[in-house]
């Protein structure tokens, strides 16, 4: 059920392909409020905003499942998920405005007139929704949440592991290898994301084999431990760069630059990973 709110069936994201319909709903009741309020003829208007927001709160709430599943996708060390917060409980504050308005328009509607206070919920309502979708809009662009997550096949990393070189459970000449995770929590074709005193690292696994890269796409910095997995090959979420998780060399553009890679290893059943010792920077 998760799968299909992501999405992933239809290869695209499936909450900003819904919640279109229920915003325009809103704006369209709110309008004909207006053109109510201004013309006063009949009541054809206020059985249309009453009906346009009836439906804008059935797609509201039809919307609002993939938007949790989403939501629930985000870790929670991520920046995002503060705003992400904010989204959800400005969207679920407009839909109470505008349950509470559906009511109070309801013992009105025979009468062709709209109350004062329906107005003003509709009001709060198209507020509301538009800090909301400013948001959502952050959210896209500027964090990329949701961005080509659809095409990921295995379950997104949950949490980033945070280690440190002073834990290091192995050495082979300048490396250091730092336990980061048990081998069991890596399922084939799963990636899992660790941060090494900052170097965050992406691992993955192929065939049964661990692979440790940067994290972040050298196009423009896409996470790929979100991205997809072909084969041999991590396809940025983002912009689709691709990258061969073997050697970190560019398979597809648009990225120019190799991803920089590090060696991994089981060490006693755990994720290892070299990076330079204590007195060296990676």
């Amino acid at each position: 059920m998760k799968t299909l709110l992501e999405g992933k069936p239809l290869h695209h994201p499936l909450h900003p392909l819904l919640v279109h319909f229920p915003i325009g709903l809103f704006f369209f009741s709110f309008a004909l409020d207006i053109a109510h309020l201004i013309l006063g003829s009949g009541p054809a208007l206020v059985v249309g905003a009453f009906y346009s927001m009836a439906f804008g709160v059935i797609g509201a709430v039809i919307a609002a499942l993939p938007g949790l599943a989403d939501y629930s996708e985000i870790r929670s060390g991520h920046s995002a998920k503060r705003t992400a917060t904010w989204h959800m409980l400005l969207n679920l504050g407009a839909l109470l405005l505008y349950a509470a308005n559906l009511y109070l328009r309801s013992d009105q509607l025979a009468t062709g007139s709209v109350p004062g206070s329906g107005l003003a919920l509709s009001l709060g309502g198209v507020i509301l929704l538009s800090v909301s979708g400013y948001l959502g809009g952050t959210m896209v662009y500027d964090d990329g949440i949701s961005v080509g997550r659809h095409r990921h096949r295995g379950e997104m990393p949950a949490e980033t592991y945070r280690a440190s070189t002073a834990d290091a459970i192995a050495s082979e000449g300048e490396k250091v290898f730092v336990a980061v995770a048990d081998a069991s929590q890596l399922r084939e074709g799963d990636t899992l994301r660790a941060d090494i005193e900052g170097t965050v690292i992406t691992i993955a696994k192929v065939d049964g084999q661990l692979y440790a890269f940067q994290e972040f796409c050298t196009h423009r910095y896409g996470p790929l431990s979100e991205g997809a997995l072909n084969g041999v090959e991590i396809e940025c979420p983002w912009h689709r760069s691709c990258f061969d998780v073997r050697s970190g060399k560019v398979t597809q553009g648009p990225a120019k630059v190799d991803l920089k890679t590090y060696p991994v290893k089981i060490v006693g059943a755990k994720i290892s990973v070299g990076v330079l010792g204590p007195r060296r920077k990676e």
